[in-house]
């Protein structure tokens, strides 16, 4: 897995150097070659669908909600509630906003740090089989074309960020609680968007214009349909079309082993966001 000799491929410049160097000698890059690791994260996180493991933890986590209380699978009050997880079970998996309520977490660390980390975890869970069906169904819409514009760890940052970024918002606005995807959707439209207005021509106005009018769409659904989060809505997209702004620039580069490795960490984020929630609301549930 670590490669402690020979050359690797500068990621900055393109040109071969030791994988020892502590700076590339011609751009001057710091450690070019990742302590030795340049290569495994090049290879083998660039193999990832990250299309596909965002679905998988998202149904994961939608099924576990159930499992912790499944009085949510009995408790069925309409079409939107079939199915869904009780507050119980997503305030314990990660939801955001008010959940404690307001100035519940003044002094406790545990829970500001969950408060804190819920902009992640919560972008995973989601309120109900409809909630879930339609958001994994725009996460396929979109993510495998974001993947292809934007590289697959960059699409993962578009993803993470824009929805953290949309619940941010939330929370300073409203601090309703809640759950979901679709503020990250909405990055990936701005995403699209943005990379379809940098192409240029016919087909990338096509691109980006339809991208945009499913935006609109979607967002104007938003005041026709009940405990829909708007705000989450505009700031992820807000969010996503900056991230993808910094990004469009080094599109046409493969990804950097450092960029991999930023998406390996924030996928360990996500990971230890959802375990903080746990820990923290369990340990004062007993």
């Amino acid at each position: 897995m670590r490669q402690t000799s020979g050359a690797i491929v500068c990621s900055s410049c393109g040109r071969l150097v030791d994988v020892n160097e502590s700076r590339c000698p011609y751009c001057g890059q710091w450690r070019p070659g990742m302590f030795g690791f340049s290569t495994f994260l090049q290879q083998r996180l660039g193999d990832i669908d990250v299309t596909t493991a965002i679905s998988g933890f998202c149904i994961v986590l939608y099924v576990l909600g159930l499992l912790l209380d499944p009085r949510g699978l009995l408790h069925i009050r309409g079409l939107f509630s079939l199915l869904s997880p009780t507050v119980r079970s997503l305030v314990l998996l990660g939801m955001t906003g008010d959940v404690v309520g307001r100035g519940g977490a003044q002094g406790d660390f545990w829970l500001q740090l969950r408060a804190w980390t819920s902009v992640v975890s919560a972008i995973f869970l989601h309120g109900g089989l409809l909630h879930i069906f339609f958001n994994l169904m725009w996460i396929r819409q979109l993510g495998p074309f974001v993947e292809e514009s934007y590289g697959s760890a960059r699409a993962f940052l578009i993803f993470v960020v824009s929805g953290a970024g949309g619940f941010v918002l939330s929370n300073l606005v409203s601090g309703t609680p809640t759950v979901g995807a679709s503020g990250s959707i909405f990055g990936l439209l701005a995403a699209t968007v943005a990379y379809g207005r940098r192409r240029g021509g016919s087909i990338g106005a096509a691109v980006s214009q339809q991208a945009l009018m499913w935006a609109v769409m979607v967002f104007a659904m938003g005041f026709l349909m009940p405990a829909v989060n708007n705000w989450a809505h505009g700031g992820g997209f807000a969010g996503g079309y900056l991230v993808s702004l910094a990004l469009l620039p080094h599109v046409h580069r493969a990804e950097s082993p450092r960029m991999r490795l930023t998406a390996l960490l924030l996928a360990l984020l996500c990971v230890a966001s959802i375990l903080v929630s746990v820990v923290t609301i369990f340990t004062r549930m007993i």
